[in-house]
């Protein structure tokens, strides 16, 4: 029996990735887990040592672009340890190729709790460019008001 495209966005949620898929649906869920599990050694791993990681819809004092593994990952890092909301698991709304076998765009919800406001949903979209089984580009647009409103606050 052939999965559905329903079918697949279970085994996405429930955390295991579909071996047939390879490219960036695989690294895709290796950027989650190290997301949910706070690992900066899997971030090492996922992220190329000349990725990107873009925010085009940001904040005042807030990054927009962080440019090599190591600015990636120390920003990342650096913002888990005083960060409200923990992440527990993804939801895949939609994946979407682009024509170009190393990009997909990605439709999610990354769900968890807030030390704050309790359980949350942050809609996000993420533009996901892989080469050679690592994150060379990512473009993640973040919910703002979203995520202010999970924390407790305004945007």
């Amino acid at each position: 029996m052939a999965l559905t495209e329903h079918d697949r966005i279970d085994i996405t949620d429930a955390g295991l990735p579909d071996q047939a898929e390879a490219g960036p649906r695989e690294v895709l869920e290796r950027y989650r887990q190290a997301a949910i599990s706070r690992s900066a050694d899997e971030l090492r791993r996922v992220y190329a040592l000349d990725a990107v990681h873009e925010f085009p819809f940001t904040l005042p004092g807030l990054p927009s672009r962080l440019a090599g593994r190591d600015d990636i990952v120390n920003w990342i890092t650096a913002g888990w340890k005083d960060y409200p909301l923990k992440y527990e698991r993804y939801r895949t709304l939609a994946i979407h190729d682009t024509g170009d076998p190393e990009t997909i765009v990605v439709e999610q919800e990354a769900l968890g709790t807030s030390v704050t406001t309790g359980a949350f949903a942050l809609p996000n979209l993420v533009v996901l460019t892989v080469r050679n089984r690592q994150i060379t580009r990512l473009r993640d647009y973040v919910n703002i008001p979203a995520a202010a409103a999970a924390m407790g606050g305004n945007p």
